[in-house]
This record gives structure tokens, C-alpha cells and sequence, in this order.
């Protein structure tokens, strides 16, 4: 029987220490081999023309040639999946983010003083096999981060019946939700986001996001009010729920163990509201690898929420979605570029199916 190829990593980092601890890292896992380091774009072009690797890993900050413009030269003349390892200081993650909108696959911080890069290594091997799996996708129009005009007008938002939109992502999540949000009207009721993302990055999305949406995108904070026309985005490291309130509903946020290795998971947050908002939630998941969502999807839609998932020709990763799909808990799948107009539809109330 013919065993699977292993995945092939090059490690691209202008410091010694972080090319022996990214190395050892996946080394752990059986399925990937790092083939070859490079301390700069430099060597890193010539190591990509001899080794022929599947995924790169990438620091941004190096001497000679920054990891953002050798990103944008790869993309154009060589395109590879690209994993980007980032400081989390508030430049690393701005810079983190560009790099997304550039065509990294994910990203994931560089451990602090504290913390060992082993510590990492789970996160960091699930991001490369997601990688391996990962296809582009670009939005209709091109430029994701590109606002266009609202899918509908304030009035056909009237009449809406439901209470939250829920929206759940890993892999390319970032980018799916740059296309996404800034076209949604700012007049809907309160969205609440879990995208797979490390802490700190988590703030520089809702940052970006912010600027390119009719409504206000930020983090969330534990026990706040949700409020209609506007956005909550979990924080990096914390689980987000929903829990009653006296006037509506309030966010819970929580460091309760990972859920699918993750945290925040995407199937707390359904779940949350699968129980106490019900019918009445509209809930979506977008690209990702794994499993996280489905199973809180299939909760929303037994007791009568609607659900949407992205199809897999739009996905980077079709993980998440097709998860749900395999369940029977996705009631309409929707690419990528109708999904503004699919969320604005099972809004109002109207049958999906």
C-alpha cells in the first residue's frame, strides 16, 4: 500500500534560533518534512527552484528583502501556499494582515519571551496542512478589501425576522470576511464573528474591518449588549457565546478549553445561540479546514434557524463547509460572491431552501 507523500516545508526566517525551533516544531508531525530553511527571499528564490516545496513558512521582518514584498513577487511569478509567522506587536499584526491580502494563507504569531515555539506546534502543523490543501480564490471585482455598495436599501431590512447573524471561519476566513461585510447594508441586526485567528491579530482585522464597512467592527467584550447595525469580532485565545439578557442578549466571552483545537471555536458560539435565540438566528460558515461549526450549524437548523454555507469552488479550504453539508446541516449552499445577497434573503424571513 502506497503511504501518503509528506508535506514539504521550506522555512524562511532571517534568525537562526527560528529556523531550528520552526523545524523541530514540525518535525513532530509524521506528515510533514521540513525539506529546507533560508535566512533570506534571497536564498529562499533559489531553494524554491531546487526543492520544490508544498508550503512555505515566512517571517516578514528580514533584512535585504521584507517577507511582504518577496510575498507579492511569489504570487505573481512563483504562487505557493504561504504560511506568514509574525511578531504581535501592532506593526507585526497590521503587516500580518497585509499579508493576507497579498495571498498568505494564514497567519500565526511568533511565541513572546515566555513562550517556546514547541508550545506552538500543533497550531503551527494544522496551519501547513491546511496550507497543502489551500487553493486562491479571488472575489468578484478583484479587490476583496474593495467596498462596494450595499446589497440592498434600508427599507427591505425592515421587515427582517431575525435577531443575530452568526458567522463563523478559519482558513482564508479573513479575506472571505473582506469581501463579505463591506458588502452587507449597515442597517442589519448584530453580527457576531468567529474567525480562527491568534491573539492580537484578532484586533487588527476588526481595525481593517471597521474602515471598509457600513457599520462598526471591534472586538468583543465579555458581557456587552449586542446591538443592532453592528459587528463583534471573538478575540483571539477567548471562546464567544451568547447569553440572555434583560433587554436582548449580552456576549459571554470565555477561556474554557479549545474546542476542535481551537479557540475561539465556531461551534461555541453556535451552540450559544441554538439555545437562546433559536429560530431567529442566521447563521453562515465560511472557508476553513476541520470540523469546527457543523455540529452547531445542525443544532441551529433543527430548531429552525437558517444556515448558509460557502461552496467549495469559492473556498480556500473546503473543511468547515463541507463538514456542515456532509451533516445536513447547511440548508443553502452559496459561493463566496452571492453570499451578501443569500444573508440579506434568509433575513427576511422568507424560505432559503
Amino acid at each position: 500500500m502506497t503511504s501518503t507523500p509528506k508535506i514539504r516545508v521550506l522555512v524562511v526566517d532571517d534568525s537562526a534560533i527560528a529556523r531550528r525551533s520552526i523545524t523541530q516544531a514540525l518535525a513532530r508531525d509524521p506528515s510533514i518534512e521540513v525539506v529546507g530553511t533560508a535566512s533570506d527571499p534571497y536564498v529562499a528564490r533559489d531553494r524554491i527552484l531546487a526543492l520544490n516545496p508544498d508550503v512555505l513558512t515566512l517571517d516578514l521582518e528580514m533584512p535585504r528583502m521584507d517577507g511582504l514584498t518577496f510575498l507579492k513577487i511569489l504570487q505573481e511569478h512563483h504562487p505557493i501556499p504561504v504560511i506568514v509567522i509574525s511578531s504581535v506587536t501592532p506593526a507585526g499584526s497590521a503587516m500580518a494582515m497585509e499579508a493576507l491580502a497579498c495571498g498568505a494563507v494564514d497567519v500565526i504569531g511568533k511565541p513572546d519571551g515566555s513562550q517556546a515555539l514547541g508550545e506552538v506546534a500543533r497550531s503551527l502543523a494544522h496551519l501547513v496542512k491546511a496550507a497543502a490543501r489551500s487553493r486562491r480564490w479571488v472575489g468578484a471585482g478583484g479587490d476583496s478589501s474593495v467596498a462596494e455598495a450595499p446589497v440592498t436599501s434600508h427599507a427591505a431590512t425592515l421587515a427582517t425576522s431575525a435577531r443575530v447573524i452568526l458567522i463563523g471561519a478559519s482558513t482564508g476566513g479573513v479575506e472571505a470576511l473582506r469581501f463579505l461585510l463591506p458588502r452587507l447594508p449597515g442597517d442589519l441586526p448584530p453580527i457576531l464573528v468567529v474567525q480562527h485567528i491568534p491573539p492580537h491579530f484578532s484586533r487588527t482585522m476588526a481595525k481593517h474591518l471597521n474602515e471598509i464597512c457600513a457599520f462598526p467592527v471591534r472586538e468583543a467584550q465579555d458581557g456587552e449588549e449586542l446591538n443592532w447595525g453592528s459587528c463583534l469580532v471573538a478575540p483571539g485565545d477567548f471562546h464567544m457565546a451568547m447569553t440572555k439578557s434583560q433587554h436582548g442578549y449580552r456576549v459571554r466571552l470565555t477561556q474554557s478549553p479549545p474546542v476542535h483545537h481551537c479557540r475561539p471555536a465556531v461551534d461555541v458560539l453556535f451552540r450559544s445561540a441554538a439555545e437562546v435565540v433559536g429560530p431567529e438566528a442566521v447563521s453562515v460558515l465560511l472557508t476553513g479546514m476541520g470540523v469546527d461549526g457543523a455540529r452547531g450549524m445542525l443544532a441551529l437548523r433543527s430548531i429552525g434557524a437558517r444556515t448558509l454555507a460557502q461552496d467549495e469552488s469559492s473556498c480556500v479550504v473546503f473543511g468547515m463547509p463541507q463538514a456542515a453539508i456532509k451533516m445536513g446541516a447547511a440548508q443553502r449552499i452559496v459561493p463566496l460572491h452571492q453570499m451578501p445577497q443569500a444573508i440579506m434573503h434568509a433575513i427576511s424571513g422568507r424560505s432559503i431552501e
